[in-house]
């Protein structure tokens, strides 16, 4: 008898073809639970603790119904000191006497190593959810949900409370949760991550101008799904990095992602070596001052996005030329960026094999996908529309949202005080004035 013959069909069949023997559960519970927290782990014996109180603070009937699932991780070829850390941690979670049902799964003595091709941040989130996936009551009514989070975050106290209060009453099925950053206001990470941050919150609000149906935010430490929603999408990918917003693209072509609008996770503003690009290289770049930070890409380039999209979306919009001649005339750059991406060929193959309307439709939201809308902006950066001064952009974008503000600077880059208030300002519009977007 296996291992998964308790479980669901659909649990069963996904398990079979992508579950990975080499790891298993440590500290392991005999009861199932609603609620799963993976958390991968590499060298983290600093900052895993302060997360895993904060989740402690969590309420107590939900935190009985929800496992936290560490998964320690190192490849075969990392250094000592990385090996070494893990080791302590590992420690630390086997002697752990707190009150929350806390696991781990070993990826980091030796012979459990992840295999270097493939280790990154993206095999260990995998190989936690895939176990999760035999930790879940599927006895039970609720909804089984996944959360994803790292371990240099803290989250709410009611971060339980509000996501699970939030799935069940709008029946979710995948989110992202709005989030802040950590920064202590004297440190040198402060200037790094309020930059950062302002330069995310300003690509998601051109994304809400343009209308974009893959509008959320991309941080790993943020998404939730449910194990449904999992399974459609194919599990977990083995990226080192981008892992993230590659899952959540797949998550979204099976439903709109919604957004948990209050602030719940609060990530690290640290430097990091963990993987090759995001928040931590972003901090180091900055930091190292190679170049300069405050740049944004080109409003215009949201505006050709806005005006192709609302083309594009519309019912009556398929044959082919009239595509490309409305593209060309919205904007040659489009035109060229679409010849380019072979739309054509694509366009002419989705019409063949695809004759109601309504899977037409569907076809649009699948083909000009989040990765493409991101190629699309890129493309013109590099052809006609290159970044400009990062609040110059935040100031013409709120002004082409008829959002009026209190924002007020003498200089290209204003001193810290008033790019704190760019970004509080930020937040606040993208969590009130879009919150109705969900």
């Amino acid at each position: 008898m296996n291992s998964f013959d308790k479980l669901p069909d659909f649990v069963e069949r996904y398990l079979k073809k992508f579950f990975f023997h080499a790891w298993i559960i440590s500290n392991d519970y005999k009861k199932l639970f609603e609620n799963v927290i993976v958390i991968p782990s590499l060298a983290e014996l600093e900052q895993l603790p302060n997360c895993l109180k904060s989740l402690e603070q969590n309420d107590v009937t939900l935190l009985n119904k929800t496992l936290v699932l560490v998964v320690i991780n190192n490849s075969v070829s990392s250094d000592d000191e990385i090996k070494s850390n893990n080791k302590r941690t590992i420690q630390l979670l086997k002697s752990y006497k707190g009150n929350l049902n806390l696991s781990f799964i070993d990826a980091a003595s030796k012979g459990k190593e992840l295999p270097d091709k493939f280790a990154g941040v993206g095999l260990a989130r995998k190989i936690g959810c895939d176990l999760a996936l035999k930790k879940f009551d599927y006895s039970s009514d609720s909804k089984k949900i996944i959360f994803f989070l790292d371990a240099d975050c803290t989250v709410s106290s009611d971060y339980l409370l509000k996501v699970t209060s939030e799935f069940h009453k709008k029946d979710l099925h995948s989110a992202v949760i709005e989030y802040e950053h950590l920064y202590s206001e004297d440190s040198p990470e402060a200037e790094a991550i309020i930059c950062y941050e302002i330069f995310l919150r300003y690509h998601r609000l051109g994304l809400k101008f343009a209308k974009s149906y893959y509008d959320y935010h991309t941080i790993g430490s943020t998404i939730i799904c449910d194990v449904q929603s999992y399974i459609k999408a194919g599990g977990m990918n083995k990226r080192k990095a981008g892992e993230d917003y590659y899952f959540l693209e797949k998550l979204a072509k099976l439903e709109k992602i919604s957004t948990v609008s209050e602030p719940l996770v609060f990530p690290s503003s640290r430097k990091s070596w963990r993987v090759p690009f995001g928040t931590g290289q972003r901090i180091t770049r900055h930091l190292s001052k190679k170049q300069d930070e405050y740049v944004g890409y080109n409003p215009e380039s949201f505006k050709i996005l806005k005006n192709w999209l609302n083309y594009f979306s519309s019912d009556n919009v398929s044959d082919t030329k009239s595509i490309l001649n409305k593209a060309k005339e919205i904007n040659s750059g489009l035109y060229y960026f679409l010849i380019s991406q072979n739309f054509e060929r694509d366009w002419e193959r989705i019409l063949k094999n695809n004759q109601s309307a309504e899977e037409i439709q569907k076809q649009k939201i699948y083909w000009f996908d989040a990765f493409r809308t991101l190629k699309l902006i890129h493309y013109l950066r590099d052809n006609g529309f290159p970044n400009i001064n990062l609040f110059d952009a935040v100031d013409l974008l709120l002004q082409w949202l008829k959002i009026k503000s209190n924002l007020h600077r003498d200089s290209e880059i204003p001193d810290i005080k008033i790019q704190k208030q760019y970004l509080l300002f930020l937040r606040k519009i993208l969590r009130e004035r879009f919150s109705d977007d969900n």
